[in-house]
């Protein structure tokens, strides 16, 4: 199984890393914007670098596409793949914009090819555990659910790039690049969001979208929801998630589970020591195992027709409601996700 990367930067990088650590798989070829780390990256793994996307494309033999480009370039680039006969895996978000989403879905499946989303924190071992004891009933009747991202970003970690910070390239700030990784979790466990309401603020970075953000979830089963997102809040905190049914609650905090509490457990709930994740305070990911767990469920689904962890449509949940977010914020009404 050869695979492709579109993009060179950092997320790429974290892409050829994982697929080269799974047996059977191998970077066939590389396309970016800068020639240096292009190249640098594409020798690294024995691919062949590119300028042009076409050139890219056409190469063979490649099967499947992982795309590491700029957020609003996303499913512009997917397109051009899916028309190639190409399979293709999107890093977060799936695009910032519902409607191009949608035409990448009819896309792809009229050229019969599987689109999936790097969401890998659904494939962790504390998410897998938190989602089985809300489906097996163990929290009983969803009550509340909370995520707390409460990051920091140096002011240069916008100002020495050319799209992060931007709405037509980034499609948000705070809550489009590093929330939606928790907004995609509380839907997963919670199911969809009904309605939103909520504020933005730009409190530190000189950018055109916010670094703060917070809004409140109303979930279709009657269930409330909180999200917290901010690049501002030095220097970085692990995140935390907190899921509350009507026999108990269950935290995780730097993806691992540090308390549960529930009504049919005996002798109290347990407890762990959090240690602050590197995501905190950094856009590094020196850690490729969850994205190579996204990238082997995406061969297994390619080979098998098994359902992927998260495909488009489920990709596409993130953006509507970070996109509702930000309508209600600015116009300071209710807003129905679409």
């Amino acid at each position: 199984m050869r695979i492709g990367l579109i993009g060179a930067g950092n997320i790429s990088d974290t892409h050829a890393r994982a697929a080269a650590a799974i047996p059977g798989v191998a970077v066939a070829a590389v396309v970016g914007l800068n020639p240096e780390k292009t190249t640098a990256l594409a020798e690294r793994y024995g691919a062949t670098p590119y300028s042009n996307l076409a050139a890219f494309l056409a190469h063979r033999p490649m099967d499947l596409v992982a795309i590491g480009s700029p957020s609003g370039l996303h499913a512009q680039q997917a397109a051009a793949a899916v028309q190639q006969g190409l399979h293709v895996i999107v890093e977060k978000p799936l695009d910032i914009d519902t409607d191009r989403i949608d035409a990448l879905i009819a896309a792809a499946d009229s050229a019969r090819v599987k689109v999936a989303v790097f969401f890998q924190d659904r494939l962790k071992p504390a998410t897998v555990e938190l989602k089985r004891a809300l489906t097996e009933g163990r929290l009983g009747t969803p009550v509340m659910a909370s995520g707390r991202v409460k990051w920091y970003r140096p002011p240069e970690y916008y100002a020495q790039s050319r799209w992060r910070g931007t709405w037509a390239l980034d499609g948000g700030g705070a809550l489009m690049n590093q929330g939606i990784h928790t907004v995609d979790l509380l839907l997963w466990l919670f199911g969809p969001v009904a309605r939103v309401r909520a504020a933005t603020r730009t409190r530190l970075h000189a950018i055109e979208v916010e670094d703060t953000a917070v809004g409140i979830l109303e979930f279709e089963s009657g269930a409330l929801g909180v999200i917290e997102a901010t690049t501002s809040a030095y220097p970085g905190y692990a995140r935390r998630m907190e899921v509350t049914g009507a026999e108990g609650t269950i935290v995780m905090e730097d993806d691992r589970i540090v308390r549960t509490d529930l009504r049919s457990s005996s002798g109290g709930g347990t407890a762990a020591a959090a240690a602050i994740t590197e995501s905190a305070a950094s856009p590094v990911v020196s850690d490729a195992s969850a994205h190579q767990r996204i990238i082997e469920d995406f061969i297994r689904a390619i080979r098998s027709g098994s359902p992927l962890a998260c495909d488009a449509s489920e990709g596409r949940r993130s953006v509507a409601v970070v996109q509702a977010i930000y309508e209600a914020a600015r116009t300071g009404t209710t807003v129905i996700p679409r």
